[in-house]
């Protein structure tokens, strides 16, 4: 039998849409609830777990109880033994505790849902001794231990279980400091390493900066999208330092690291979450500022779940304004922009060709792909 480990961080994900940038923390987890935030994990894991199904004859699984693993794995035809009981809620300890288990179990491989602290606790007793592959269910996911998609997750997963004939590369863990990131600064720093096996097509590029020698474009860019600002329109400026000159230009102090809105030229609301932006824009005009992430190429689903399906189902395709550098598109090497909010129908309609800013007057028509 091919013995897979399995690993959910319930909580993983919950600050994205209301806009809290994480959930470290029991304070961040409590005011995400209040915000009406809701588990995403396990729904991304069941995702990915149900590509498993043509193994389901010769694969065991070994979960966490309840919903660190359990819950979620009851959902599929797969065979399972529950190997670490949760006392309450789950934390980083049991993570740890259920790594070590999986390790004393001689499993295949690891398949975990969570995001960069995830990926840290299980660097902290792995490191490079179990191939590894992550579930992209965090706010946080810069590291490249992870597949472009839960479904891709599983894809890989299946791939590599059926024949092992992948080859594992060695990937860095990398997180973010979430205090300093909700004080719009980044602060990040390598942690450890996993084994990843290495398919390009399922996994996420490590994220890149947008190269410093691209502020003049960042600014030309602002100056074009404010002569064509329309009256009464809100606007939702998205997350990054591409955009945030759109504010810096107009005396406004942006959220570098959250989505501001603006009406008018004048500021509504700033740090708005997903029901906020709902709330606010409603069924009037209403247009969103956003760029790709560098590197990844990600347009919505990584970092800007704010910017959820329900935002853009409320917006037509003509709405969005995508703004980039030739240093971030350069970034990409050709590939497409990406698009994973969940929801298929949304993603399809964001899909196809879009002209994307790159200074004043300057643009490119370039692919949006839903993934």
């Amino acid at each position: 039998m091919k013995k897979l480990g399995i690993v959910v961080n319930p909580i993983a994900g919950m600050g994205g849409r209301v806009g809290l940038k994480g959930t470290d923390g029991k304070e961040v987890l409590n005011e995400a609830i209040k915000r009406g935030a809701n588990p995403e994990a396990p729904i991304k894991a069941l995702k990915a777990l149900k590509e498993l199904n043509p193994l389901k004859e010769e694969l065991i699984v070994y979960v966490a109880s309840g919903k660190m693993g359990e819950d979620v794995v009851k959902e599929t035809e797969l065979n399972y033994e529950v190997i670490h009981q949760i006392d309450g809620e789950s934390s980083a300890k049991d993570t740890i505790q259920l790594v070590e288990k999986l390790q004393e179990r001689g499993v295949d491989l690891i398949l975990f849902a969570g995001g960069d602290g995830t990926a840290r606790d299980i660097a902290s007793v792995t490191q490079l001794a179990i191939p590894t592959v992550g579930i992209p269910a965090g706010v946080k996911i810069h590291s490249p231990v992870y597949a472009v998609t839960p479904e891709h997750a599983g894809k890989l997963a299946l791939r590599y279980l059926k024949d092992k004939e992948l080859s594992l590369k060695d990937e860095e863990v990398i997180d973010i400091e979430e205090d300093a990131f909700r004080r719009d600064e980044i602060i990040t720093k390598v942690y450890g390493y996993l084994s990843v096996p290495y398919d390009e097509s399922h996994l996420q590029n490590l994220k890149s900066p947008t190269p410093q020698s691209d502020e003049a474009a960042r600014v030309s860019v602002a100056l074009d999208i404010i002569d064509r600002m329309e009256e009464n329109v809100f606007y939702i400026i998205g997350s990054g330092s591409t955009v945030a000159p759109v504010m810096l230009e107009l005396g406004l102090d942006p959220t570098l690291l959250g989505v501001d809105i603006i009406r008018n030229k004048k500021i509504v609301k700033k740090d708005v979450y997903e029901q906020e932006i709902l709330d606010i824009i409603g069924d009037q005009p209403a247009k969103l500022i956003v760029t790709p992430m560098g590197g990844q190429g990600y347009l919505f689903g990584r970092g800007n779940h704010q910017l959820s399906d329900k935002v853009l189902a409320k917006l037509d395709k003509e709405d969005i304004i995508i703004v980039a550098t030739p240093g971030k598109l350069n970034t990409l090497k050709g590939q497409p922009l990406l698009v994973y909010t969940g929801n298929r129908e949304v993603d399809e309609k964001l899909a196809g060709y879009h002209k994307v800013l790159l200074g004043y007057h300057n643009s490119r028509m370039y692919k949006v792909t839903a993934i």
